[in-house]
């Protein structure tokens, strides 16, 4: 099973992200800050990672995350609320893979990620 983490500091957000990702078949890890999903993702680094560019220390999560042993193995997702050029290229020169705009919903999250969860 594939290890997606959400890192979100809305509780909302990371809970429907996380219910209907599991539904995909994924096993998903929540973190509400950017040092909580540094610290889970030191014990077992994740497949996948949202990492919602609001987050306070964002861009120091993604950048920490590529730091580690295997952690250019995970593929990060960074989330913006808008099409912003600008933000989206400081995500990707931050690490960033991919990117997905909030508010996202069932329909965004399974035509990106459903042909991610079995995977391997």
């Amino acid at each position: 099973m594939q290890r997606l983490m959400i890192a979100d500091g809305s509780d909302i957000v990371r809970k429907v992200g996380k219910r209907i990702l599991s539904e995909l078949g994924f096993l998903v890890a929540e973190a509400g800050s950017a040092q909580e999903a540094i610290t889970r993702c030191r014990s077992e680094l994740p497949n996948f990672m949202i990492v919602d560019a609001a987050l306070e220390g964002a861009l120091d999560l993604i950048a920490g995350i590529r730091a580690m042993p295997n952690g250019k193995n995970v593929r990060i997702f960074y989330c913006v609320i808008e099409a912003d050029l600008k933000k989206m290229m400081v995500g990707k020169r931050a690490g960033a893979d991919d990117f997905l705009l909030k508010p996202f919903d069932r329909k965004i999250l399974t035509s990106v990620f459903s042909g991610l969860a079995q995977a391997a």
